[in-house]
Order: C-alpha cells, then sequence, then structure tokens
C-alpha cells in the first residue's frame, strides 16, 4: 500500500502536498524540542529531590532465599522497583502491571551498565508469582512483599479499613480507586555506608515511564485509538490472551 493510499482511507484527515506536509513537521519539531529541554529540566529537579532514610527493616522473599531491601539492589548503588499489582489469592497479575513488565527484560541489561537494578515486588506470595512468571515467560526479578508493610507504606497497597471510606491515599492524594492494590514505579539509593534512600515515587499515568510501547503508538496516525474505549487501556491484555478474550479488562483510567 502507498503513502496516498493509506491517507485516504481517512477522508475525514487533512491530505496536502510534501511540501506543505514538511513545513507543518518542522513547526512541530520546534515544540517536540521544547518539551525535550522541559523533560531535561524535569529530570534535573528529579534528581535534586531531597533524599529519605529507609529506616524500616523489610524482608522480602525472593527464589534466593528472604532478603533485605537493600540485598535487591544485586550489589549496585541504585534500584527502581514495579509496583506490580498482583495480590494475595489473585489468578492472575493485572493486564496493564503485565503490559509494563512486558518490557522489563529488555532493560535489565541496560539498566545494569548504569549501576541500576530493577526489581518488581507484589504481595502475592513467592510461589503465585512464580507460577505466573512461569506461564508469561518474564526473566526479571520479582520477589513477594507477603508479610510485610513495604506495599502499604509505599501507597500500593490499600486495606479493607483504608478502603471502606471511599478514598484512599493514592498519588499524593485522596481518591477513589477501585482495587486493593495499585501499581507504582519507586526510586532508591544505596549510599557508601550502605544506607537505603527512597528517592522518587511516581503513580497513576506516571508509570508510563514503563510502556515503551505506548511511546510508539504515539508516532503513529490513529495513536494510542483509546477515546471510544470504555477506560484507557481497556484494550490491553497479557500478551498470551490477545486473540482468547473479549474486550474486559483489570485497571486502567487517567490519573
Amino acid at each position: 500500500m502507498n503513502i496516498a493510499t493509506a491517507v485516504n482511507a481517512s477522508p475525514n484527515h487533512n491530505v496536502v502536498s510534501r511540501t506543505q506536509w514538511l513545513a507543518e513537521r518542522e513547526r512541530l519539531l520546534v515544540r517536540e524540542k521544547e518539551v525535550l529541554r522541559l523533560q531535561d529540566e524535569l529530570a534535573r529537579e528529579r534528581r535534586a529531590l531531597p533524599w529519605v532514610r529507609v529506616d524500616k527493616r523489610y524482608v522480602f522473599d525472593t527464589p534466593e532465599g528472604p532478603q533485605s531491601l537493600a540485598e535487591l539492589f544485586g550489589g549496585r548503588s541504585q534500584l527502581l522497583v514495579q509496583h506490580f499489582m498482583f495480590g494475595p489469592g489473585w489468578e492472575q497479575g493485572c493486564p496493564s502491571c503485565s503490559y509494563m513488565a512486558d518490557h522489563s527484560d529488555g532493560m535489565t541489561a541496560h539498566l545494569a551498565q548504569r549501576d541500576i537494578g530493577f526489581v518488581a515486588v507484589s504481595r502475592a506470595p513467592l510461589a503465585e508469582i512464580e507460577r505466573f512468571r512461569r506461564r508469561m515467560g518474564w526473566r526479571f526479578r520479582w520477589v513477594s512483599s507477603h508479610g510485610s508493610d513495604f506495599n502499604r507504606d509505599f501507597h500500593v497497597s490499600f486495606s479493607p479499613e483504608q478502603r471502606s471510606g471511599g478514598e484512599v491515599y493514592y498519588n499524593y492524594g485522596m481518591r477513589a480507586f477501585p482495587k486493593d492494590e495499585a501499581p507504582g514505579v519507586s526510586a532508591f539509593v544505596r549510599d557508601d555506608a550502605g544506607t537505603v534512600h527512597h528517592t522518587y515515587s511516581t503513580y497513576g499515568r506516571g508509570v508510563e515511564v514503563m510502556m515503551g510501547s505506548y511511546r510508539m503508538m504515539d508516532l503513529t496516525a490513529k495513536g494510542r485509538d483509546e477515546d471510544a474505549l470504555p477506560y484507557t487501556m481497556a484494550w490491553v491484555r497479557h500478551h498470551d490472551r490477545y486473540e482468547a478474550t473479549g474486550n474486559g479488562a483489570c485497571c486502567g483510567g487517567k490519573a
């Protein structure tokens, strides 16, 4: 299919000459560079945030046995944590968190070269995590915080008492949330003395930082194509279920 045929398939969209397109593209490039400079500025401000010492001892169940938060660094000075929505007794992990995790195996080797470890953390027991991981074919580290306060302290798990009021503290404010588990990404650093500090966490749409596929979709003519869906990410499935299911999904929505 040539370009002319492709654009004519969308009769409501403006079709112009190559010269006119180039002028519009150059105009957009100016805006894109402005956004990139702003992203660089935000990244500098993010790095300049103060740190919080992690005084509580968290113990995680891992395939190598119980490990502390410091041990999850794997000898590196920095650690990124995906707060993966997978609660005790769930048959499978959240499809949206799984979509995030589908991008992880390709990143871990490159993160390691910049002194950054990566681990997913869920409240489900390790045996349930391992069963689902084998099904999905993932290789990244995934550990269980079952029995610890880690998820609740980082505001990604909510007790029945917390949810009874209709709102929970999530994404730095009180809001309604449909599940007792929530997604997030947190960053930690370990200083020369071995002390662990919390440096950053992002929630809601901030977790799109892990969704490289979204960045690629944003380059296309139809983009994410989610406007007509009941909520964003309603189309997402576990990668082994795309041909077998209808239109239901676990979680999503804009924050």
